[in-house]
């Protein structure tokens, strides 16, 4: 990641650089806030210090509400962000930062109007244009393997690779191409929904949650971190 670049960022350059470090986000849908709170221990017993709650069901912000206050340390975000009414609630939820699936004018502009990190989604320069005039240089790639996975990340960024933007792939990342997504020079970390699948939610099974986290930190490192993850 370029530092320098980071000064373009809605994000703080402290949000970017952990983001960065622990290179995969959660994402999550959960029904019941104690679910929220187990999951956030568990990723953060593998290493994973970042989540996304998608706003799919309606507990989501009672969910976000219960990590912020259970859980601190984790980084918290709000996903599916489509209506400019959406960001005022994730803000007084307390959500760290903001994503959505696809780029819409409305919704940035209330959530720079907040001071919500806001990462919209794109998956054609035409999108990236349009976060760009809107004032986003850190984006959600998605859906990122459907869409043509890094073969088409690589075409479509390389036109603005000298305005510092950086991407956030989601959909169809596992960690079996976790690495060569990391690799990418221009990958801010990964949305990982394979860390948390609804089966292993509803079977309570946080120690498979906690392995899967600690599989794809492992991964990670051998990127972000080589002379630790090689001692």
């Amino acid at each position: 990641m370029n530092p320098a670049a980071a000064t373009h960022s809605l994000f703080p350059q402290s949000m970017l650089a952990r983001l960065h470090s622990t290179a995969v986000i959660a994402v999550l849908v959960v029904e019941q806030p104690q679910q929220a709170v187990h999951i956030a221990r568990a990723l953060l017993a593998g290493g994973v210090a970042a989540m996304e709650l998608t706003l799919r069901t309606p507990a989501a912000l009672q969910c976000l509400k219960a990590v912020r206050s259970d859980v601190p340390e984790m980084i918290v975000g709000a996903g599916t962000i489509i209506q400019p009414a959406q960001v005022e609630a994730v803000v007084e939820a307390g959500a760290a930062f903001g994503v959505a699936p696809g780029t819409n004018p409305e919704v940035i502009r209330e959530a720079i109007g907040a001071g919500l990190p806001f990462a919209p989604g794109v998956v054609t320069p035409t999108d990236i244009d349009q976060a760009l005039r809107a004032g986003c240089h850190d984006l959600k790639f998605f859906p990122a393997e459907p869409s043509g996975g890094l073969p088409m990340l690589a075409s479509i960024k390389a036109p603005y690779a000298h305005l510092g933007v950086r991407y956030i792939p989601l959909g169809g990342v596992t960690a079996t191409n976790l690495h060569a997504w990391l690799s990418d020079p221009d990958v801010l970390a990964v949305g990982g929904s394979w860390l948390a699948r609804r089966e292993l939610i509803d079977a309570a099974a946080w120690d498979q949650i906690t392995k899967l986290a600690a599989q794809a930190t492992e991964i990670a490192r051998t990127i972000r971190q080589p002379e630790t993850a090689a001692t």
